[in-house]
């Protein structure tokens, strides 16, 4: 007959296996992690290639979302090539994530020149665009901050400062995770893999 004491050991031990092996079930994610996670906010706009592109369609599949324009000197392209690189190290896996471009800036950024911006990291990216009354709601409903500059002596005449960050939506349309450049492309690769496998 076990004792008060011996019952209380093993219900402690059955517990601590069960935290054991969910944590087994769940490798450190290395970006933001959003807890709780949350749906991902719904939208449509038009890809480069001109076909509408509604979030919610992308269900079996994981999005990387960036926002961004084709003028930017350095955080976009940067975003861009490190996510070039997660695909390729996801090798037959990348078939199973699509990346989405958002332009802010669809005053400049014409399909054409979100094709050809796309198409120098990978032709399997989509450029997203539409009127800036539809995409200024998008960008709010994703946190994203980004303000218009002017540049009175450049041929730019304008540039526009934004917030760096990859959205993390997952197979089921969660938004479960962001990242940003600093993380190791083997790092964000591994998460990546995580949300397509999990």
């Amino acid at each position: 007959m076990c004792s008060a004491h011996s019952h209380g050991i093993r219900i402690i031990l059955l517990v601590a296996c069960v935290w054991l092996l969910s944590a087994c079930g769940r490798p450190e994610l290395h970006g933001t992690v959003l807890d709780p996670a949350k749906a991902a906010p719904d939208f449509t706009l038009t890809a480069h290639t001109g076909q509408p592109f509604r979030l919610s369609e992308q269900r079996g599949k994981v999005v990387i979302l960036f926002f961004g324009f084709t003028n930017c000197p350095d955080v976009c392209p940067t975003a861009l090539a490190d996510m070039a690189a997660v695909q390729n190290r996801l090798g037959a896996d990348a078939s199973q994530v699509q990346v989405a471009f958002v332009t802010l800036d669809p005053e400049r950024d014409t399909p054409g020149r979100l094709a050809k911006y796309m198409g120098a990291f990978n032709p399997s990216f989509l450029g997203l665009s539409g009127t800036q009354a539809e995409i200024n709601p998008i960008a709010k409903a994703y946190g994203v901050t980004f303000v218009r500059r002017e540049l009175p002596n450049s041929a730019l005449k304008y540039t526009i400062d934004h917030s760096p960050f990859m959205y993390i939506i997952d197979k089921q349309g969660t938004w479960r995770e962001l990242l940003q450049d600093g993380i190791p492309i083997t790092d964000m690769a591994n998460d990546i893999r995580y949300f397509i496998h999990e």
